[in-house]
């Protein structure tokens, strides 16, 4: 027998839902802030491997929540609460991720490569908290209701 195809492993409409969307966003601005600070040349250290550390660790975790979401892993492991750890990633990234840009930026010394790392991380960072008011509203504002 077949399964409907809202029965499936795989959830075929969650790659076009605004989450998803929001969160490939903020995959590939994170991804291009790596990448950018990266390949530029440092003269802060401390800096510069903190926004990487942070901007690698918020990817992964991002990635993690899609996969999560697509593969419907959530009904798997009930024992997580999904929206919750999601909101609490985000909050305490977003905090992470805003310390790093203001950092990043302010030690840019005006360098190319450097300084589209920290315009991309504060893009990132209004995508995480977009991504906060939406896990927000699913968290806390429908289990209210």
């Amino acid at each position: 027998p077949s399964a409907r195809p809202s029965e499936g492993r795989l959830d075929p409409v969650y790659p076009r839902t605004y989450s998803a969307l929001l969160k490939v966003a903020q995959m590939v601005t994170l991804l291009i802030a790596f990448i950018c600070v990266r390949s530029s040349v440092w003269y802060s250290y401390s800096a510069y491997s903190y926004f990487q550390v942070v901007t690698i660790c918020n990817l992964i975790m991002i990635l993690v929540f899609y996969l999560v979401h697509l593969f419907r892993l959530y009904r798997l492991l009930t024992c997580i609460s999904w929206p919750l750890s999601e909101l609490l990633h985000y909050l305490i990234g977003t905090l992470l991720l805003l310390i790093a840009s203001i950092v990043a930026a302010s030690k840019s010394y005006s360098q190319s490569g450097l300084v589209a790392g920290a315009i991309f991380g504060f893009v990132a960072t209004f995508l995480c908290l977009a991504s906060i008011w939406m896990s927000y509203k699913i968290s806390c504002v429908t289990q209210s209701t």
